[in-house]
């Protein structure tokens, strides 16, 4: 791997976990959010402050903090090694916003004992997923890798 494609990707992992981090500590420790605020801002969307005890929607959210640390970590040492020896630039730019990402939320499970998220939509009394800037960072890496590998039309490479 050559070291100057590395440091380009590195970019995008700080980035993203310079991205979800400032708005975390701006809403937490400047705004002084903690937990339960609204704000409406439109019919299907609320900015809020909701506690993640578990990993995605909740799940595992009954398992020590201990636990899902331990996951976390062992999904990002995958990952981390994925990005290593990964054949692609857009293959680690992919991996690399999704490690951003993924160390975002792991620095609040590890300070705060679970992930902040703050981005709700629903509609007629639906409420799907609330979410952070970690998670559209996950979900974005997860598009740039899902069109790398698998949709990316036939005959047209990868940069290397």
């Amino acid at each position: 791997m050559k070291a100057n494609i590395a440091h380009k990707s590195l970019f995008a992992f700080i980035l993203a976990l310079l991205i979800d981090q400032g708005h975390k500590l701006y809403m937490l420790n400047i705004a002084g959010w903690t937990g339960g605020e609204i704000v409406s801002v439109t019919p299907f969307f609320d900015y809020v402050l909701a506690w993640n005890t578990g990993i995605s929607y909740g799940w595992l959210g009954e398992s020590s903090p201990l636990v899902l640390i331990g996951v976390m970590s062992v999904a990002m040492l995958g990952l981390a090694i994925w990005w290593l020896t990964a054949k692609t630039e857009l293959t680690r730019w992919g991996i690399a916003i999704v490690l951003g990402g993924a160390l975002g939320n792991l620095i609040d499970r590890i300070a705060y004992g679970a992930v902040a998220d703050f981005f709700s939509f629903h509609a007629y009394g639906y409420y799907w997923y609330i979410f952070n800037l970690a998670d559209v960072a996950i979900a974005l890496g997860l598009l740039i890798l899902l069109w790398d590998i698998v949709l990316k039309p036939e005959g047209e490479g990868s940069s290397k």
